[in-house]
């Protein structure tokens, strides 16, 4: 299965399966993963990194997206390259002799995922090759709005405007403030009966007003059906990315996603 998601921002891990290199990392950043491993295999003159180029195949095994821009995405790549640097990350200790570069490249990952400012963003993390797919340890579970997936993803081509095409008309007004909603603009529930469309932003207040101490929320009541839903699930809902999600979480993480699912 293959999932289009309108707006991407991914950092991935590749792994070299070169045998003079076999067991190499290298974290990037994209906006779209199907055509960013076709340069990493092409090589630096075809748009390719200076660090893979020579040293392929490449492949590319996890992906972390839906970080809100593509500034908040490279951040994390950064922080993800350089773990001892990154002030956020002083508490992951250094790779052991015993540990594999992809296994300590996870555990970076994982421990990432528990630390803010990433531990609050609508994440989902994606395993994009069967043979290298693991779970979190039971020391590093993520917050459970944080899933573990498996499953191609790319960017969705957007379609061409045609000359006179009025996609900008508004037909719909935020539940919340009353004003037109444009569509890059909003937020609507999933529950079928559920006809709330609201301002992503008006949304976002609505929601931290139980915990006006942050600036992302991360759970909120849904203003039309009033069942409590997760802020990553909204905009996954939004981005065409919800439907696949393959729970690879503890029990209790599934749980807490089947619920929602079926309310």
């Amino acid at each position: 299965m293959v999932v289009e998601v309108e707006s991407f921002y991914g950092v991935y891990m590749l792994y070299c399966t070169n045998p003079k290199f076999k067991g190499r990392i290298y974290i990037g950043f994209t906006v779209n993963p199907e055509r960013r491993i076709d340069q990493h295999n092409a090589g630096r003159h075809r748009g390719g990194a200076k660090k893979t180029s020579g040293r392929g195949p490449w492949e590319m095994v996890l992906i972390i997206h839906g970080f809100p821009s593509d500034i908040a995405g490279l951040r994390f790549e950064w922080a993800w390259q350089h773990p001892h640097i990154s002030r956020r990350l002083s508490h992951v200790s250094r790779r052991s002799r015993k540990e594999s570069s992809l296994d300590f490249h996870w555990r970076v990952a994982s421990s990432m995922l528990r630390v803010s400012p990433w531990s609050r963003l609508p994440l989902t993390v994606r395993w994009l090759k069967q043979e290298y797919r693991m779970d979190f340890a039971p020391e590093l579970q993520p917050p459970l709005h944080i899933p573990l997936t498996f499953g191609c993803v790319r960017a969705k081509k957007k379609p061409q405007q045609e000359c006179g095409d009025r996609d900008d008309r508004q037909v719909e007004r935020c539940v919340l403030c009353g004003a037109f909603v444009k569509a890059v603009d909003r937020l609507s529930c999933f529950h079928p009966s559920c006809q709330m469309v609201s301002h992503l932003i008006c949304l976002a207040k609505h929601f931290l007003k139980a915990d006006p101490s942050h600036l992302l929320p991360v759970e909120g009541k849904c203003p039309g059906c009033h069942h409590s839903v997760l802020w990553g699930s909204l905009i996954r809902h939004k981005h065409g990315c919800y439907a696949d999600l393959e729970e690879m979480t503890s029990s209790s993480s599934q749980s807490h996603w089947t619920d929602e699912l079926q309310f």
